[in-house]
Parts: C-alpha cells; sequence; structure tokens
C-alpha cells in the first residue's frame, strides 16, 4: 500500500474487520445439506434429490453480506459402499475440501445421530472449528428433546457452536451466519460482491439436467449415471444447451427415455424452467441419452468428464 491519494482505478479499501473465509458443509446422505447451501446463497448452485449421493463435485456458493463473505462448499457424501474410481474420486474431493476449509458445519437431522453420522463426524480434521447444525428442527415434536439431544451429540466433539435450524423453513439462518462470522479469518473478499458461485453457467446446466434425472427416474436409475453438456452457446440473452445423459446399459437409456419419451420430455421441461430462473433468460434446451459402459471406473474418462 502506497500513501498516494486513490484514484477512480483503484480498489476500495478493506475494512479493518472484513472477513472472508471457506465453509464446508458436510453431513450423512439427505440431511440437507444442498438445500442448506442454496437457501444462505439466495439461489440454487447445488443440485438436490432424495437419491442418496447425488452431490458429486466440489460445489461453491457465495453470498456477501456487510463486512463478510461466505464462501460455502457443498461436498459428496464421504463413500463407503463402493470402491470403483468414481467413489474414490469423491472422497478425494471430500478429504481436500476439509483439510483447506476455515469453518466446517457438521449438519444432522434433529433428533437423529446414527451410525452414518458418527462416521462422517470421526473424518472430520479436529484443528478445524466445527459447528454443529441440527437440520430439519422444526419436525421436532418436542422441542424440550432438542438440547439434550444436542449435549449428547456433543459429547463425541468440542464444537464451536450447536444452531438448530430449518433450511427450507429459513428459520435460525441469521443465527448461524452470526456463529459462522465469528470463525472466520480476518481476510478481504476473494469474490465480487455479486458472484454466487464460481461455477460456470455450462457446469450448472449440467447440473440442472442430472438432478431431473434423478428426480424423475428414481431408485430406478444406478446413480453412476452423469450428464455431459456437449455444446453452450450464448446468442444475447439467449442460451443454447445440447446435452447428453450417459448411463451404463440400454435399459438404463429405456428408463430415462420413458413411455414414447414422455419422462424425457419432462426432464427436459423442468431442467429448461430451472436454466432459465438461475440464469435469467431463455433458454433452448436439447437433451439425447448415450449408453456409455463403465465410465465411472475410468479415471481418464472420469477427469473428462469434470471430476477432480
Amino acid at each position: 500500500m502506497t500513501d498516494s491519494p486513490m484514484t477512480g482505478t483503484e480498489p476500495a479499501p478493506v475494512p479493518g474487520d472484513y472477513r472472508c473465509g471457506y465453509i464446508a458443509i458436510v453431513g450423512r446422505p439427505n440431511v440437507g445439506k444442498s438445500t442448506l447451501m442454496n437457501v444462505l446463497v439466495g439461489a440454487k448452485v447445488s443440485i438436490t434429490s432424495r437419491k442418496a449421493q447425488t452431490t458429486r463435485h466440489r460445489i461453491t456458493g457465495i453470498q456477501t453480506i456487510g463486512e463478510t463473505q461466505y464462501v460455502y462448499v457443498d461436498t459428496p457424501g464421504f463413500q463407503t459402499r463402493h470402491s470403483n474410481a468414481l467413489n474414490k474420486t469423491l472422497n478425494r474431493t471430500v478429504t481436500n475440501t476439509l483439510t483447506a476449509a476455515d469453518v466446517i458445519l457438521f449438519v444432522i437431522e434433529a433428533g437423529t445421530f446414527g451410525p452414518a453420522d458418527k462416521q462422517v463426524l470421526d473424518l472430520l480434521p479436529s484443528n478445524v472449528p466445527c459447528i454443529l447444525v441440527l437440520n430439519k428442527s422444526d419436525r421436532s415434536k418436542d422441542k424440550a428433546t432438542l438440547m439434550p439431544f444436542a449435549q449428547e451429540v456433543a459429547s463425541h466433539r468440542d464444537f464451536a457452536a450447536v444452531v438448530p435450524v430449518s433450511a427450507k423453513q429459513r428459520f435460525q439462518l441469521d443465527r448461524l451466519q452470526e456463529e459462522i462470522r465469528k470463525l472466520l479469518p480476518h481476510n478481504p473478499p476473494m469474490f465480487d460482491e455479486d458472484d454466487i458461485t464460481d461455477r460456470s453457467e455450462k457446469f450448472l446446466a449440467s447440473e440442472i439436467v442430472r438432478e431431473k434425472v434423478f428426480r424423475f427416474v428414481g431408485e430406478e436409475l444406478p446413480y453412476t449415471s452423469t450428464v455431459l453438456v456437449e455444446k453452450f452457446e450464448q446468442e444475447g440473452n439467449l442460451r443454447r444447451v445440447f446435452a447428453a445423459i450417459l448411463v451404463e446399459r440400454d435399459t438404463h437409456k429405456a428408463m430415462v427415455i420413458g413411455q414414447k419419451g414422455a419422462r424425457l420430455k419432462e426432464i427436459s421441461t423442468q431442467a429448461r424452467l430451472d436454466m432459465e430462473r438461475l440464469f435469467g433468460g431463455p433458454v433452448y434446451l436439447e437433451i439425447w441419452v448415450k449408453v456409455k459402459s463403465g465410465w465411472a471406473d475410468n479415471e481418464a474418462g472420469l477427469r473428462a468428464y469434470g471430476y477432480e
């Protein structure tokens, strides 16, 4: 820094109490991690589904409020059931994210702490401050049981704070952010004030299509299916998206297409509407289904499809 007067091209000074850092959101599948991040950020940057292991990538959501920039990272669920190349890659992503985090949000369902939750908790590094987030607390019939339950979970680790929330009802999210801010380091912002993610629109388009595949095909389809955006073009406010859904077998292809193409049409319609809401403009979307056997167990193929 120099002592010369500021010019119009120089950045504004960063306030002395400005805080910025990475917040990793972790927990077993289906506790509401992606929903929590989307609500905090105020936009759908991480896909949600009742199907386990929906999140596969390190998804960053950014929220800037006053003198704080929260950089949330939604992580894949830690994989223990299979050992193919895809799951090994996902586990590496989780481990790397936790190591680099400034704060960890350990998310569980209020009133539920089972072996799967304990398994995730045991993976968390001890040198990173961790907040216990009791999500879906609005569903607890007896609120008086929440405190004893939180104390039981807290016996397994020294948490920096315990916050009951409801992501869907937006309950106590302000308090959660207050607790996070206390733990963030004093840093200048890493992103522009209006940024909501560091992911490209092309990536977000592929994730939206993949979410709809899981939502409309459900448990019938193996979770190794994925989506590849082969072309993404923008003409003014119009975006043209050409995407391929990759499946392992011909029978899976038939599941996605559905009778007379009805299921694929529904996937396309709902994905297009979500993209238009997120991108703020019209979208032309074309989707087809391809059979690509063994892609989930091929490390070179995984890198080609954007898996880190």
